[in-house]
């Protein structure tokens, strides 16, 4: 008996639904139906998923070693931007990028709040710590609305810190502007997940809520691969596929346990060291494999379809994490009030590096990963990558580290670091990105217009 293929198929088991990436062998379909009908919104031009992805890093940058030199395609990778410079064809550095509605604007102290919140919103929030929170919903949220319909999940919403909704956080803003950078409404934030197993779950959890938790009760006690429950089903879909795809399915189901076997490492070798918050099971001990297990986890969900729409919020601005494996136990916020003192200025720098390396490991798991068409995953995408502040001792709210990596199926350009010349609406990008899926907004947040280096 033959399995019919289509984007939203998967191996099933016992509570377990393991949804598969494209296949060339089923390829001319795909594009036939993309003719057929015009360009969905969110696919490119040969029928593939045009995927976002927004991750925010906290606490801005040490300027003085991020800032580039030159503009266009001859420019110069400054210290901490050296990580991921192999893979310089694949990203666009734009610099002048501004959100005015990180400032102060009368409301006095709470930058950290306002840079978290702004971000994706490109609104000022209400400046509260009660239940009386307004901010505005965020790019991420705008484009879930309208292309969201045509995956398992609307959008995904990660983070590596807990999950706050209230509470003071920031000179009189609420925690809620903090711990959540995706708002489906101007009241409403999305909360994030942090635990990766239960990413990992959601991702590839399948039926009732009782037929999950019989075959996660299962697999555990058993001590079983998700992949166990799906093999009968695996073998039926491998007769029919050609040899690239049979070989694609293998490395897939390989990636997917390998994922897995880290998740139950995490869960059996504890929790970081003095968390300060109740934290479950599955949270790695180590903040970079934590990093790594949920960028592991999105490359999955684009890789399957089961998402076109990601942000991921690495750590709240204000975070004052230390980084004691890289030789900084002072808190990351403490030291980012670096007041120009050059040893403030060097730790500052080694955590923007530590942060770099995290993007250029983002960038090779997309890069190698490939759709049906031939090209990458990392081709297919838009992906946003920056911090809501550039220089922190400043609380300066201009001049954003942005990166935008990606071709957005090739109608986005790459390789070049483009100086817009004075302060530019962050929003002009979100503008830009969502023509880009084919959507016609005419405003977004205080937008004035489109990038026109983003062609």
């Amino acid at each position: 008996m033959s399995i019919l293929f289509n984007r939203r198929h998967f191996l099933r088991g016992l509570g377990a639904g393991v949804a598969l990436p494209t296949f060339e062998t089923f390829l001319g379909a795909t594009v036939s139906r993309a003719a057929e009908g015009g360009r969905p919104l969110g696919t490119t031009a040969t029928g593939m998923p045009l995927r976002s992805a927004f991750l925010y890093t906290p606490n801005g940058v040490n300027m003085e070693k991020w800032v580039p030199t030159g503009v266009g395609a001859d420019y110069t990778f400054n210290a901490t931007q050296e990580p991921y410079a192999k893979f310089k064809d694949d990203f666009h550095i734009i610099s002048q990028l501004a959100h005015a509605n990180g400032t102060s604007g009368g409301d006095g102290g709470g930058d950290h709040a306002r840079a978290n919140a702004s971000f994706l919103t490109g609104v000022r929030p209400r400046k509260t710590a009660g239940a009386d929170i307004k901010l505005g919903k965020s790019i991420d949220q705008v484009i879930a609305e309208q292309i969201g319909d045509a995956t398992r999940f609307s959008s995904l919403e990660l983070s590596c810190d807990e999950v706050r909704k209230s509470g003071v956080c920031d000179s009189g803003y609420s925690c809620a502007y903090q711990f959540n950078l995706s708002w489906r409404s101007d009241i409403t934030p999305m909360t994030p997940e942090a635990n990766p197993r239960h990413v990992f779950e959601r991702l590839f959890g399948s039926g009732s809520k009782e037929e999950r938790q019989e075959g996660f009760a299962l697999r555990n006690e058993q001590q079983r691969s998700i992949l166990d429950f799906v093999m009968e089903d695996a073998k039926t879909l491998n007769r029919q596929l050609g040899r690239n795809d049979q070989i694609k399915l293998d490395e897939y189901m390989t990636g997917v346990r390998e994922i897995e076997r880290r998740i139950e490492k995490s869960e059996k070798f504890g929790l970081p060291e003095d968390p300060g918050m109740p934290i479950p099971d599955g949270i790695p001990k180590s903040y970079e494999e934590h990093i790594r297990l949920m960028l592991d986890l999105m490359v999955l969900a684009f890789e399957t379809d089961s998402t076109r729409t990601i942000s991921f919020l690495l750590a709240h601005d204000g975070s004052n994490r230390s980084f004691k494996e890289i030789g900084v136990s002072d808190g990351h916020h403490t030291i980012s009030h670096h007041q120009k003192k050059p040893e403030n200025l060097d730790k500052l720098a080694k955590i923007d590096r530590f942060y770099a390396e995290q993007l250029a490991y983002f960038l090779e798991q997309m890069k190698a990963k490939k759709d049906a068409d031939g090209h990458s995953i990392l081709h297919n995408s838009m992906v946003v990558w920056g911090s809501g502040l550039s220089d922190p001792d400043r609380h300066q709210h201009t001049k954003l580290p942005i990166i935008v990596a990606g071709k957005g199926g090739g109608t986005l350009p790459t390789g070049i670091h483009t100086d817009l010349g004075s302060d530019v609406p962050m929003c002009n990008l979100f503008l830009t990105m969502s023509d880009r899926l084919g959507m016609k907004e005419e405003r977004f947040g205080d937008s004035t217009g489109r990038i026109g280096a983003l062609g």
